[in-house]
């Protein structure tokens, strides 16, 4: 079932409004990118900013976020098309769209809120959901087949690479001994595995022990470090001399590669040189925003 307007507002609060209008600068008869359009927050934001005629061609590939961004954001008409691909596909998305060069690109990594709260897919370890972590229900890899078929060596590698955890080791020793015994299949059976194979003075004081597990596991069902490698190669071919490129990130891996491939793109003029973080009045707000970080470029 899709909310009501006001239902899908309350599920959902963009992170860096502000910083991300400041830096694309949107206006009208400008065409913009939502490389991930979620529950359409900073998409509105761009369309509101851009009215009257400014378009916003949004790319996203979770059916369920793609319907309740057509009810929040019906009001706008033809001045938004919604793409059903990863941002990765920018030059497949684009020519669907008709669009040939962008006066600006946004790009957030991030989980949203829907995800989270009502996807009911093993994003999160506070419910017991399903563990299948793919944001695009089309695609065939889950975070079950995973745990269930990898090696010991290959789940080491996916949450010390993925998710920086030191105790990849030990985990994934104890996720071996344990699907010999049962398959691991739920969000909360995940959480206990990860929870016994790491000694409790290793338990970290700030975070559930298991998160950076579970960020691994995602990153890896969705390809997402390889997605976000191919649009920051593609991406700026795209766009008009000028036009701003704005990635927000919510973890180490992430931002180091924008910050990376943001110097090697000639084509690029960095303008943040160092990334942009919340303020404590939105954190206090959205504490999610906390782990924000906004890095933006502008094509010579």
């Amino acid at each position: 079932m899709v909310e009501s307007k006001q239902d899908i507002e309350q599920i959902h609060v963009s992170v860096l409004p502000n910083e991300v209008l400041g830096y694309l600068q949107p206006g009208p008869e400008g065409t913009y990118m939502d490389g991930t359009l979620g529950l359409g927050g900073h998409t509105r934001l761009i369309l509101d900013a851009s009215s009257p005629t400014g378009r916003v061609i949004g790319f996203e590939w979770d059916e369920n976020a793609i319907k309740r961004s057509q009810v929040r954001l019906a009001e706008y008409g033809d001045r938004l098309t919604i793409v059903r691909r990863n941002f990765a596909e920018i030059a497949a998305g684009l020519e669907e769209a008709g669009v040939e060069e962008l006066d600006g690109l946004l790009i957030d990594i991030g989980l949203s809120s829907l995800q989270l709260e009502k996807g009911e897919r093993g994003f999160s370890f506070q419910r017991d959901e399903p563990l299948d972590m793919r944001m695009d229900q089309r695609r065939d890899v889950t975070a079950a087949s995973i745990l269930a078929t990898a090696s010991a060596d290959e789940l080491a590698d996916i949450f010390f690479y993925y998710g920086e955890e030191r105790q990849a080791r030990r985990i994934a020793a104890e996720v071996v001994s344990h699907r010999r015994k049962e398959k691991i299949t739920t969000s909360k059976e995940l959480a206990s595995v990860v929870a016994r194979a790491i000694p409790k003075r290793f338990h970290p004081q700030k975070i559930h022990v298991a998160t950076k597990v579970f960020q691994a596991l995602r990153i890896a069902v969705n390809t997402e470090l390889e997605n976000l490698a191919r649009i920051l190669d593609e991406a700026p071919a795209y766009l008009k001399p000028g036009a701003r490129f704005c990635v927000i990130s919510f973890h180490s891996l992430e931002d180091r590669m924008v910050k990376r491939k943001f110097r090697q793109n000639k084509d690029l003029e960095i303008l943040t040189s160092k990334p942009i973080s919340a303020t404590p009045k939105e954190i206090d707000v959205n504490p999610r925003s906390r782990s924000a970080r906004l890095r933006v470029a502008q094509k010579r």
